[in-house]
């Protein structure tokens, strides 16, 4: 399996707004899972171009992705710049 549950810790700590595994529901560690999920289904998209379910995940996430980056902007737009600089994030 692509994500195993030490990947997960791994994302949470490096990027959660605590440091530590527990913050799992801060929008920046979510947003991190996202990325790290969307990396890994555009891969699976290049090698296979005809796999249209995967196609709607992958648009799922990148959406679910966007509303979290939108109210992190609105909340708090340095904490929004800062995951943007880590994950190599573009509007």
């Amino acid at each position: 399996m692509y994500l195993t549950s030490e990947k997960k810790q791994e994302l949470f700590e490096n990027h959660g707004r605590l440091k530590s595994k527990a913050d799992t529901g801060s929008p920046e560690a979510q947003i991190a899972l996202f990325t790290y999920r969307i990396n890994h289904l555009t891969q699976h998209m290049k090698k296979n171009k005809k796999d249209y379910s995967t196609q709607q995940g992958l648009l799922k996430l990148v959406g679910k992705r966007r509303k979290l980056l939108n109210f992190l902007h609105k909340t708090d737009i340095t904490r929004y710049r800062a995951i943007l600089a880590e994950l190599n994030l573009r509007k």
